[in-house]
């Protein structure tokens, strides 16, 4: 490809060899991989390491939350295999966020700490019913200013939020953006825009799973949304 391909395939399936040839597939037509938390409880750290000999870089999205000094010790973890970017959840806090991001930037591999807002699951019913006020972008733009006080390298949000946290925060914090679907679909995704709004909207890089994945033609589809980016 002639530009820098933002799409990040999200290899939710628990089953190494099969992950593997997929990648091996798809490797010329995307930017990167995201290994969550299927994969990575069934595979480990091996299984990371195994997906990174395949040359693309690694997205870990281990979506940490726990108290500051388990997450610190999780993400020690985290910074001795090969990933260039990890999640944690910004509802975590301030101080939870901060330990991550120190050991994240005392290591050799200094991953992008991102952290995740709301997630694309979640409409304004649901939000309401954890008991939080406001829309999903109020919510996205208040865990995001906390993160980025945190020292949070990026922020995960939904495409619908992203236009946003630009407006909010400017160009430099990386945004990561999973829900991007080429066409409505009938899935646990809800709020959601097609791969070249999402660009445009200014995130940095686009998470796509089961549009690729679960393809008749994986190989095609992400081929169709690589060369759709490098047109617009």
């Amino acid at each position: 490809m002639s530009f820098e391909n933002p799409v990040f395939v999200a290899v939710d399936r628990p089953d190494l060899e099969g992950a593997e040839d997929l990648m091996r597939s798809l490797a010329a037509h995307v930017g990167g991989i995201k290994l969550g938390l299927e994969f990575f409880m069934a595979r480990g750290p091996e299984g990371v390491q195994r997906m990174a000999r395949l040359g693309l870089p690694i997205f870990l999205d281990a979506k940490l939350h726990d108290i500051p000094n388990t997450v610190a010790g999780a993400m020690r973890g985290v910074v001795a295999l090969p990933v260039r970017m990890v999640t944690l959840h910004a509802i975590g806090g301030l101080d939870m966020m901060r330990a991550a991001v120190a050991v994240a930037n005392d290591s050799e591999q200094q991953p992008w700490v991102l952290a995740v807002t709301v997630l694309t699951s979640l409409d304004q019913t649901d939000l309401q019913a954890t008991g939080q006020s406001g829309t999903a972008t109020t919510q996205a733009l208040r865990l995001a200013e906390l993160a980025l006080r945190a020292g949070c390298h990026g922020i995960v949000c939904s495409p619908l939020e992203v236009a946003a946290l630009r407006a909010a925060f400017g160009k430099e914090p990386k945004l990561v953006v999973p829900g991007v679907r080429p066409k409505a679909g009938g899935d646990d995704q809800k709020r959601t825009l097609d791969p070249v709004e999402t660009l445009a909207a200014g995130a940095d890089r686009l998470v796509i799973g089961r549009p690729i994945t679960a393809a008749a033609d994986p190989v095609a589809a992400a081929r169709a949304i690589a060369l759709d980016l490098e047109a617009a």
